[in-house]
């Protein structure tokens, strides 16, 4: 798998305002920036960003994915920094 092709997969099963991706082919990274994570607690957000994977983790296929969430607007002040 690609990061781009990850990167596709959280999109379509998470709406994104900002998606990046990263990683050697078995452990990931990504930054998710999303509305739907507004008024959920950090174990609620990965919950979400692990359900866009689906079961691509059981089945071995993604092996590792670490996240960092945020909402649009948590995003617009670590940007602004």
């Amino acid at each position: 798998m690609t990061s781009e092709e990850l990167q596709t997969i959280i999109a379509a099963g998470l709406p994104c305002e900002y998606l990046e991706v990263s990683g050697d082919g078995s452990h990931w990274f990504a930054i998710v920036v999303s509305s739907a994570f507004e008024g959920l607690t950090r174990i609620q957000r990965h919950h979400r960003g692990y359900a866009a994977v689906g079961n691509r983790i059981q089945t071995g296929e993604v092996h590792a994915l670490s996240m960092k969430t945020h909402t649009p607007v948590e995003w617009a002040a670590l940007k602004a920094q």
